[in-house]
């Protein structure tokens, strides 16, 4: 770990990240309007898959498929944060919502979401964090 208190980090760091994650942040925006969500996800091939019902977030995919899903974690003295980009769609072949059906994904709570989403990521980004003071500085 670097010594910094800011470290970018590589691709391959931040897709390890990802894919140990379970429950991520998905943020869509409508009209310049922007929205987030607490999302279960499984990450698997480049992309996240996440089960949701008819509302909101199909509805505002619909109208621009591009999202962003954030990850993160943290302990008293460091933490990480991931951001994936990608575009969403709604799995409706047959073939990939059985493959879909096979994943670990399931939902958190009693609740019926039978519409699988997922997102192909074309960008991703990573950042760790050592914490502490603020650093003394003059004021000019």
């Amino acid at each position: 770990m670097s010594a910094q208190p800011v470290e970018n980090l590589s691709e391959e760091q931040s897709w390890e990240l990802l894919g140990g994650s379970v429950l991520g942040r998905l943020a869509v925006c409508v009209d310049g309007q922007p929205d987030v969500f607490p999302i279960n996800i499984y990450v698997a091939n480049e992309k996240i898959l996440f089960r949701t019902a008819e509302g909101t977030k199909l509805a505002e995919l619909a109208v621009n498929d591009r999202a962003v899903i954030e990850v993160d974690a943290f302990t008293s003295r460091i933490g990480w944060s991931v951001v994936a980009k990608g575009r969403a769609r709604t799995l409706v072949d047959s073939a990939e919502i059985e493959a879909a059906d096979r994943t670990p994904l399931n939902p958190w709570i009693p609740a019926v979401r039978t519409t699988y989403v997922e997102i192909a990521v074309d960008e991703i980004t990573g950042r760790r964090f050592v914490f502490g003071p603020e650093p003394d500085h003059e004021i000019r």
